[in-house]
């Protein structure tokens, strides 16, 4: 397939990122980047062999296809929007929106200009989680009746050095990190039925400890705990607690619970790790298949091996534009998932059951020969 141009709007850490591994990807080309921050553009272009531009330009140039979103998430609806009226292909970076009228109102302009929109994460994609998937379907677990999630940590503002808009109504860890939990949980169990949760702030204020403003205070403004009960329509029952109040824990970030057997999925947060059944008789690790998007190719800031993959579901998406298809990360599948995790705080805030008003399919499987098709 011929390579689709890609732009960048927002050239903050998570860029960097995308920018290194996209060359990783068949079918698609970084070309330009913009910021509103000029100097930030500028340094991003120079980092990667980029154009640096502004918003408009990148938005009028013919060579870009996809624009990619990666502004702060009070603004991913805006700049999602501009795109699509510019006549290009969007691919946001999560959370997708901070409401379901927003993701609505993108879905309806979409549909009028033939356009696709996709949406950040992909890690579902993951060679751990697409092994998880194959368990599930091939029935080793037997019908899943309940699960937990847990995403527990001390904050944000330990290592990143500008921290604001993770404690501003946006941010908090239901909207931040809760897409990787509930979009594996959706493509591994389907879509949710109904939400009730209770949330709370553990602090009013949190000080930054790192970078130009360290010391600094900043207002917590969004809830930090949320412990939540998720009701999948296929009738399991998953508890999720997601918390920046916690110094330490000893939870799994997921497992899921058969009649036949449990399965434990590791961090959606990243696209690898080792996925273990277990029954009566004891433990076993599922044997890799194979899978490309599970093999370690970078350390993290702990030195640990991780496999990261970043750009897939970007890629998937231009592939699938290409074949005429459905795509996997889809603005149905992120819809969904903005609806639950805005009804997780609604619910914290009532102290209430919601029945969700959306549904999705779950996205196709990504087997072994289909990721490595990705590849560049």
């Amino acid at each position: 397939m011929a390579q689709m141009g890609i732009g960048v709007i927002g050239c903050g850490n998570i860029s960097a990122a995308y920018m290194k591994l996209a060359p990783l990807f068949s079918g698609i080309e970084m070309r330009a980047c913009a910021d509103l921050d000029s100097a930030a553009a500028e340094a991003r272009a120079a980092e990667f062999g980029l154009r640096a531009e502004t918003v408009e330009e990148l938005l009028a140039a013919p060579d870009i296809d996809i624009v990619v979103n990666l502004t702060v998430p009070a603004s991913h609806f805006a700049v999602s929007k501009a795109i699509l009226e510019a006549g290009k292909h969007a691919y946001s970076e999560k959370p997708f929106v901070l409401t379901l009228d927003e993701g609505e109102a993108l879905r309806a302009l979409a549909e009028k200009k033939g356009l696709r929109v996709g949406s950040a994460p992909d890690t579902f994609l993951g060679g751990a989680h697409q092994l998880a998937r194959a368990a599930l379907d091939e029935g080793r677990a037997g019908r899943i009746t309940g699960g937990t999630c847990h995403v527990l940590s001390f904050g944000m503002e330990h290592w990143h050095p500008n921290p604001d808009f993770f404690f501003q109504p946006g941010g908090g860890p239901i909207l931040d990190l809760g897409p990787y939990y509930i979009t594996n949980l959706v493509q591994l169990l389907g879509p949710v039925r109904s939400v009730a949760a209770m949330t709370g702030r553990g602090r009013a204020t949190r000080t930054i400890a790192n970078g130009p403003r360290n010391g600094e205070e900043i207002p917590v403004e969004t809830p930090t705990t949320a412990h939540a009960l998720l009701e999948f329509a296929q009738g399991a029952i998953v508890t999720l607690g997601a918390s920046w109040d916690v110094k330490a824990h000893r939870h799994a970030n997921m497992e899921l619970y058969g009649l036949d057997a449990s399965l434990y999925v590791p961090d959606p947060n990243f696209f690898g790790g080792d996925v273990e059944l277990a029954d009566p008789e004891g433990r076993v690790a599922l044997e890799e298949r194979g899978h490309p998007f599970g093999v370690a190719n970078l350390e993290d800031g702990r030195g640990i091996p991780r496999a990261n993959y970043r750009c897939a579901g970007l890629a998937e998406m231009a592939q699938a534009i290409a074949a005429g298809r459905p795509h996997r990360c889809s603005l149905e599948l992120a819809t969904h998932v903005v609806e639950v995790m805005t009804t997780i705080l609604a619910a914290g805030e009532a102290r209430a059951w919601i029945e969700m008003t959306t549904t999705c399919d779950r996205p196709a499987a990504l087997d072994p020969e289909q990721a490595r098709a990705l590849l560049a």
